[in-house]
């Protein structure tokens, strides 16, 4: 099966602007102690499943015609901080809404906002990256987050 990589990269950034960083998006709570997001668009699917709470771990998987084409896991935590998790998660959604539609992996190379900072450094593609992201309040790093992913079932076979 052949994956236009342009147009996979356009709906995960249109997920994203609709996703886990966007106000008031609706989060499913689910049997296992989970949280979905979902984001549809025609025959394009996000599926954003997540624990946490402190430390998180979760994965977003994009279906295409109701198959998996693509996935990321991510796995984050909060250090020893004078802000609560809560507010430094606050800060992580004002990052990633900022995420560069180049490389729409969780947030942008930097973002500032007061005392904070963001930083989010990766290598690779859509079809193939790993990353990692961190927040520091003045000099100090007070989270970290680590993050990979790519194509998924791209031959026959298993």
């Amino acid at each position: 099966m052949n994956m236009n990589l342009n147009e996979l990269k356009n709906f995960f950034c249109k997920a994203s602007e609709n996703g886990y960083a966007k106000e008031g998006v609706t989060v499913t709570d689910e049997a296992d102690g989970s949280h979905t997001i979902v984001y549809e668009e025609g025959l394009w699917r996000l599926h954003d499943n997540f624990f946490g709470g402190e430390p998180y771990a979760g994965k977003d998987i994009i279906f295409h015609n109701n198959r998996a084409v693509w996935m990321m896991l991510y796995y984050g935590w909060v250090h020893d901080t004078k802000l609560t998790p809560d507010e430094v998660y606050h800060f992580l959604r004002k990052a990633l809404a900022k995420f560069p539609k180049d490389y729409p992996y969780r947030g942008p190379t930097e973002f500032r906002e007061s005392s904070l900072k963001y930083k989010n450094i990766f290598k690779g593609e859509i079809d193939n990256f790993i990353g990692e992201e961190t927040i520091y309040e003045d000099k100090k790093e007070i989270y970290r987050a680590r993050y990979f992913g790519g194509l998924v079932d791209r031959r026959e076979g298993y």
